[in-house]
């Protein structure tokens, strides 16, 4: 296929679109390089790509991309609630006003996968499992925004729309300000973290299953379409005490301890249930610790504060 990403040079695109280039499809990057990042310079070889630096909200330039695709994968975000509180207008612009501008655009035969978040959950109820019927609630602009965009594509038709978990792991344009990668860095370099409200959970997911959950979707399209997935490990739902302590298992002399005072300005706090797409035939590969001795060992290169979205 003629495969459309946008923000294909971000944390995630970075990993996609060289397992997309495996798959034999036929990808374009629509890319601002707004952190200059270096991704996907090991993939210029590949004939397959094509490498548009550009901005997602230039109607002229989407118009003349999208002409051509057979799926697009609108990616490109300002990714993360303290970004989308500190931009409020550009969030609205690229966050939603793109989609919206993509689905005017499209023809409706064109496929498009959609990464929102479960972040959109909110503050779940204790001890009970965010299914894809639950009410979204999203308590951040970021949050909002991306279920906006999402109602958006889920109404338009021919849409699959990928409730992400947390993301975590390596990737060419790497972010250290994700909570599984952030918490392991301390580790490393600090060998101590104090937590805020360490009993709020969430589910988390390897940026190599978001690749795989994206192309799973692809080829199952007719099958899953017009419907939302959760995506995430199903034995991670853990609270960041409960994640601390995963790390402490590769990190001995890594010390945390929960503040008796302050709070965490992240309320999310939800478990989620990933059984629908499980159902599907997707079964994410990379389980935390493995993801966790990545970090670990990728952490080994890096030793910079310049890998974060704000």
């Amino acid at each position: 296929m003629n495969i459309l990403v946008t923000g294909g040079a971000g944390y995630l695109g970075s990993v996609m679109v060289p397992e997309l280039l495996k798959e034999n499809h036929t990808v374009t990057v629509l890319d601002n390089f707004m952190y200059n990042q270096s991704s996907l310079l090991d993939c210029c070889y590949d004939p397959k790509l094509t490498i548009i630096r550009g901005d997602t909200r230039d109607k002229e330039l989407l118009a003349r991309l999208i002409k051509n695709a057979d799926a697009i994968f609108p990616l490109a975000c300002l990714t993360g609630a303290p970004l989308c509180k500190k931009e409020p207008e550009a969030a609205q612009a690229i966050l939603l006003g793109a989609i919206e501008m993509i689905l005017k655009l499209r023809s409706k035969d064109q496929m498009i996968i959609f990464p929102t978040t479960n972040s959109g959950y909110g503050i779940g109820e204790k001890g009970k499992f965010c299914t894809e019927e639950t009410p979204l609630r999203p308590i951040s602009l970021y949050g909002k925004l991306k279920v906006d965009a999402e109602n958006a594509l889920l109404s338009s038709g021919n849409a699959i729309t990928l409730r992400l978990a947390t993301a975590f792991g390596i990737s060419p344009r790497m972010r250290l300000d994700l909570l599984v990668n952030d918490f392991t860095y301390r580790a490393v370099y600090d060998r101590y973290v104090v937590l805020f409200e360490a009993h709020f959970k969430r589910n988390y997911i390897h940026t190599r299953d978001v690749a795989r959950a994206f192309i799973h979707s692809l080829k199952n399209f007719s099958a899953m379409k017009n419907e939302p997935y959760n995506v995430g490990l199903s034995d991670a739902n853990l609270s960041k005490m409960e994640l601390c302590e995963e790390i402490k298992k590769l990190i001995p002399d890594f010390y945390f301890v929960e503040s008796a005072i302050g709070e965490d300005p992240d309320k999310r706090d939800y478990i989620v249930s990933n059984a629908k797409i499980e159902k599907t035939g997707f079964k994410p590969q990379v389980s935390l610790p493995d993801g966790l001795k990545e970090l670990i060992k990728g952490y080994q290169v890096i030793k910079r504060n310049q890998y974060a979205n704000i």
